[in-house]
């Protein structure tokens, strides 16, 4: 058994094939499912509840900057949906931006003012992913290009002037900065994970970078120097299988919590390590703040 493994348990069960995760500030933790749910589980994962169902399949998931609202990746709707979490109000965000239409729209990441990245994997076994923003006014427009290869998972980097972006066909994770004007920059190979099919993203307070594996069934970690470790791995498949998404929470915010897509539950790891907030865990920017 991998040493870390032994600090893996099932957090929760019953959920349908879920990809994606997110916490939200007061503790609870959102997942998908293949056929458009929506859950929240309770902080401790005693309680399970489906809270509205797309029709789709769910890839990726987002809460906002002051945790209003959840942007819901739908694969099988090709859109990105708005559900407010007061009312539980489901309505269209957007089906892509002049000159694309959504095809695979896969995980979304908002910055600090509440814009949203989705990144768009493109075609299957094509090079032709690309970045999407939607602007606050519900303004979409093509942010980057690309082609990335199968762009998949993303996450904000520490200082919030980098995206980083899974590429799961590369394998690995790009870079790409963030200019003071908004637009996408320098793009740049940040890792490679050979024989790997990488899926999502995190990064802890330390600055590194935590890479979860449809296959194998394993975690990486890349340090700040680009040191690239197995975490963890699980070559059973059953306490980890086909991890997809993951997000850090718990009592401390050093637990990091794992979708299954192979299978009905939720994992957590008892890493000891403090996740990086996320936009949706700081205080909301008034105004008149830029």
């Amino acid at each position: 058994m991998h040493p870390l493994l032994e600090r893996a348990t099932i957090f929760c069960e019953g959920l349908d094939h879920p990809e994606c995760i997110a916490v939200h500030p007061d503790g609870s933790i959102w997942a998908g499912g293949e056929s458009g749910q929506i859950y929240r589980i309770s902080s401790d994962g005693s309680s399970v509840v489906e809270m509205v169902n797309t029709g789709g399949f769910i890839l990726g998931i987002a809460i906002s900057p002051g945790a209003e609202w959840m942007a819901i990746c739908d694969l099988g709707k090709k859109c990105v949906w708005r559900l407010d979490l007061e009312s539980l109000r489901l309505s269209m965000l957007s089906q892509g931006a002049e000159g694309h239409t959504f095809q695979i729209p896969n995980y979304p990441v908002f910055d600090a003012a509440g814009d949203l990245y989705v990144s768009e994997s493109g075609a299957f076994r094509q090079i032709s992913g690309k970045i999407l923003k939607i602007h606050r006014d519900g303004r979409g427009q093509i942010w980057h290009n690309g082609p990335f290869n199968f762009a998949n998972g993303m996450a904000m980097g520490p200082s919030g002037s980098e995206l980083y972006v899974v590429c799961s066909w590369l394998p690995g994770v790009e870079r790409v900065s963030i200019s003071s004007d908004e637009s996408s920059g320098g793009r740049s190979v940040y890792c490679t994970l050979p024989k790997t099919v990488p899926d999502g993203l995190a990064f802890d307070q330390m600055g590194n970078l935590y890479i979860s594996c449809y296959a194998p069934n394993a975690i990486y970690r890349v340090s700040v120097d680009g040191t690239a470790v197995e975490l963890i791995e699980d070559w059973e498949a059953h306490t980890l299988s086909n991890p997809t998404n993951i997000a850090f929470g718990g009592p401390d915010f050093d637990q990091l919590f794992s979708a299954n897509l192979g299978r009905w539950h939720i994992t957590k790891i008892d890493l000891g390590s403090k996740g990086l907030p996320l936009a949706s865990h700081k205080p909301k920017p008034t105004s008149n703040e830029s």
